[in-house]
């Protein structure tokens, strides 16, 4: 059995630097400006969605701003993040349905929020736990490589990992658990060529069994 609680504390106490977006998300209780970075982040590494996140919030903070704000504004700003025309437009569909149906409100569930186009369920579970701090488990390419390695689960997409550490990952590890593996993702378990020989969690990976 592995024993998650221990991986969690280890990870937490790592000194692995995190990324300038990891840091900024994690400041950031603002759900709108949560959910629209995350938009931004999607397919896109963190050293390009960082800078193109300040530039794009210089144009707005607030879904009423960006009513102010053209398509071709938005796409020059957060160039050159991966499908950066589709994420602009998706970005002002977003803030105009907001204020028309929201009254300017982020929604506060899964469900409503990924009927929003370019919103899934990675995101939305973002803009719930860093946006609002309600329990979510964030699931990216990090965390469902990190858990699989482990050998906590066995699955083949994020979206299976997510539903299945929501059984099994004790609700108090929620909030941080993607903050935590995102960083030892990004640094340490890296998808090829993982530092195994100075990972702080090396004795529990099935991986390296």
């Amino acid at each position: 059995m592995i024993n998650i609680a221990k991986i969690v504390e280890i990870l937490k106490n790592a000194d692995t630097p995190q990324s300038d977006f990891v840091q900024y998300t994690e400041k950031h209780k603002n759900p709108f400006i949560v959910l629209i970075s995350c938009i931004l982040s999607l397919r896109t590494k963190d050293e390009t969605t960082y800078p193109a996140t300040l530039r794009m919030l210089k144009l707005g903070s607030t879904p009423e701003d960006f009513l102010h704000v053209s398509q071709e504004e938005l796409e020059k700003a957060i160039y050159p993040v991966g499908f950066y025309k589709n994420k602009a437009k998706q970005i002002l569909e977003i803030s105009k349905t907001l204020v028309k149906k929201h009254n300017s409100q982020v929604p506060k569930t899964i469900e409503e929020l990924i009927k929003f186009k370019g919103v899934g369920r990675k995101t939305a579970n973002l803009t719930l736990a860093k946006g609002y701090g309600i329990p979510a488990i964030c699931v990216d390419v990090h965390v469902h490589r990190i858990c699989n390695r482990l050998g906590y689960l066995k699955t083949k997409e994020p979206d299976e990992t997510e539903l299945v550490l929501r059984n099994i990952l004790p609700k108090q590890f929620w909030l941080d658990f993607n903050t935590i593996l995102v960083t030892h993702g990004q640094q340490i378990c890296r998808p090829i060529g993982p530092k195994c020989d100075i990972c702080p969690i090396s004795e529990f990976c099935n991986k390296l069994i």
